[in-house]
């Protein structure tokens, strides 16, 4: 087992964000809380239901796994922050589809965001085999 730490997704220089959206050490990838995109001037927006929202959150939760050589389906503990409890079934509906072979452990929390986000990830995955580099 190694003790490097490699960085993923670091904060440009005079960025308000003061973390990296993921970390890989020790065998395990680190993912920081991440809502759904949201940027109208280039035609991304996060959603406007639970559904859609926790659909475009994994799905960036997905990529930034990729790219530190992990995936959805070796995700072993997952975080969910929702900012309304009213929300929780709409939630859990959409985000059980994304884990056909098992769900991970996962806690619940709510969160407020100066955002209009419903709902944020982050979680702990094993990094794939043979995918770290």
């Amino acid at each position: 087992m190694t003790s490097q730490i490699a960085f993923f997704g670091e904060p440009e220089a005079g960025s308000p964000r003061p973390f990296s959206l993921a970390t890989r050490a020790g065998g395990l990838v680190f993912v920081s809380g991440q809502s759904a995109p949201h940027e109208p001037a280039k035609g991304i927006l996060r959603g406007e239901t639970p559904a859609e929202q926790v659909r475009q959150a994994l799905a960036h939760v997905a990529a930034i796994l990729a790219e530190a050589g992990s995936s959805l389906d070796r995700v072993v503990q997952m975080t969910m922050l929702i900012t309304d409890p009213s929300d929780y079934a709409a939630c859990n509906a959409e985000y059980v589809k994304h884990f056909p072979n098992g769900l991970p452990a996962r806690h619940t929390a709510r969160f407020g965001v100066p955002t209009d986000a419903k709902v944020a990830f982050a979680c702990i995955a094993l990094v794939g085999e043979g995918n770290a580099p």
